[in-house]
């Protein structure tokens, strides 16, 4: 699912009427048949739909209009004078006018109490009056509205964004519906991305309304949602002649004094999700403890130095950070990683932490680096507040992935994955999630993935979705789901998206 921001929209939408001549109400009337498929007819039979003079509000009187032919009890409303009515908008308020529908006009709050008596009777409220151009704040008359809708409106359905939401941000411009269901067109809209907007935009459906892909592809910007289509076509099916050996080596250096967990999670994320062959580097003190543990890995201490470098070189992937602690020994560590890796390098936790004023070892490899911060790690790492970050998750990550030339996956809601020029949002996982260990068992299996051949993006990004996805599956059943669950059922969960068993 791709993701746009509302300038690529208007461009799209401009190429679509002046270059490749599709009348712009062709398209409206698209979006509006669209609209009304979602719509539940067979349960809902009265609906107040509330417009503006904009093309959102021409989707509006289109779905209107159906609904009357449908037989539906509808109310229409229109907020504001007519005055500069787009011309699509227009022709479909003068339709409903000439088929007898009236169009309620409210200009004031005294004349209000019609709108609110419809809003309390109906059953559906449709959302018809800002659409993805909002930028300024919402004001009078469509303020006490919008407040109207959120407090009396039963079920609440937003046409392409809910009005009173900055379609790029996700900032909520003075008020903002909160609708039950979107029904959002061609491409996901980058607000909804935002941490806030989930109780604003209830359930998303991206409807596809004609648009061709000449006009997409002209404007899109490389952002997309990963979704299970993607996943089944990128993970590799094992050939029945494969052996340990063509799934990769796997060096994982992580754990110390006290948190061994994280640095045996790691490598069991690396292991159950099919590496071939993984190593263990930690401090000579715990590697009896996991040696003990860790049954189907190998373990070697920091202190073996010529091993450890002849690990680096020779594996397919390499790990650090887990468990290590914020200290000087793991950043000379992380840097001894980095000058000698030439195959790619994940870098998690304190490896993240170490880096606060030193990032720019970064630039100084001949390795792909893979960084996998949370909002804390990230905002240490760049030095800007969390706040800031999360507010601006998608321009903060591009930048950094950018700037040292790594891939950046920023845990959380919506996890972001980007090297700067292409950027995937993983939409898998919840918060039955929320427990120390997860981000560790991520690590391994993204390391696991590019050990077994996958280029470290893509690798990156199946690691993401089926992390998140087997969580979502366990916590159906679950009050909470901690790493160990998700190493226990994380090779049933793979075996699913390979779509076939072993290849003759």
């Amino acid at each position: 699912m791709r993701i746009a921001t509302s300038e690529i929209m208007r461009k799209i939408d401009n190429y679509c009427i002046n270059e490749l001549k599709i009348p712009g109400i062709v398209l409206m009337e698209n979006a509006a048949l669209k609209v009304v498929s979602n719509l539940q007819l067979d349960k809902y039979s009265s609906f107040c739909v509330v417009c503006t003079k904009g093309n959102n509000g021409g989707d509006g009187f289109a779905v209107a209009r159906h609904l009357h032919v449908l037989n539906k009890e509808v109310n229409v409303f229109l907020l504001g004078n007519k005055d500069g009515m787009s011309d699509d908008c227009r022709i479909n308020y003068n339709i409903l006018k000439e088929i007898g529908v009236n169009v309620v006009n409210i200009n004031n709050i005294q004349e209000i109490n019609i709108l609110r008596d419809s809003i309390e009777k109906s059953q559906v409220i449709i959302d018809a009056m800002f659409g993805t151009g909002l930028s300024r704040k919402i004001e009078g008359i469509f303020d006490s509205v919008i407040s109207m809708i959120n407090d009396k409106g039963k079920y609440v359905i937003s046409i392409d964004v809910p009005s009173g939401l900055e379609s790029n941000t996700g900032e909520i411009l003075g008020n903002c519906v909160k609708a039950n269901k979107t029904i959002s067109f061609q491409l996901y809209k980058r607000g909804f991305l935002n941490y806030n907007t989930s109780n604003l935009i209830g359930k998303i459906v991206v409807e596809d309304i004609g648009i061709p892909e000449i006009a997409i592809n002209k404007f899109y910007n490389n952002e997309c949602i990963v979704d299970e289509s993607m996943i089944r076509e990128k993970i590799k099916v094992r050939d029945k002649y494969s052996y340990k050996g063509d799934y990769g080596r796997v060096f994982i250096v992580a754990g110390s004094d006290g948190f061994t967990g994280a640095a045996y999670i790691c490598v069991q994320g690396a292991v159950r999700s099919g590496a071939g062959l993984v190593t263990l580097c930690c401090s000579e003190k715990i590697q009896p403890i996991l040696s003990s543990k860790l049954v189907e890995a190998m373990t070697m201490s920091f202190d073996q130095k010529e091993k450890v470098k002849e690990m680096i070189e020779k594996s397919d992937a390499v790990a650090i950070g887990p468990g290590m602690g914020n200290n000087e020994v793991t950043y000379q560590l992380l840097q001894y990683v980095i000058s000698n890796a030439i195959k790619p390098v994940v870098i998690d936790a304190d490896a993240i932490n170490v880096l606060k004023g030193r990032a720019n070892i970064l630039k100084n490899k001949k390795c792909k680096v893979i960084i996998t911060p949370h909002l804390g790690e990230m905002a240490r790492v760049t030095g800007l507040s969390i706040d800031y970050i999360k507010e601006n998750r998608l321009e903060v990550s591009k930048k950094f992935a950018k700037d040292y030339n790594v891939i950046v996956l920023l845990k959380g809601y919506n996890t972001i994955i980007t090297d700067g020029y292409t950027t995937l949002v993983n939409p898998t996982g919840n918060s039955a999630m929320a427990s120390g260990g997860m981000g560790d068992c991520l690590t391994g299996m993204i390391a696991s993935f590019i050990g077994q051949g996958h280029e470290p993006m893509e690798a990156t990004y199946i690691a993401a979705f089926i992390h998140g996805y087997c969580g979502e599956k366990l916590s159906k059943d679950m009050f909470c789901v901690n790493a160990s669950h998700i190493l226990e059922n994380l090779p049933f969960i793979i075996k699913k998206f390979t779509g076939e068993f072993m290849k003759d």
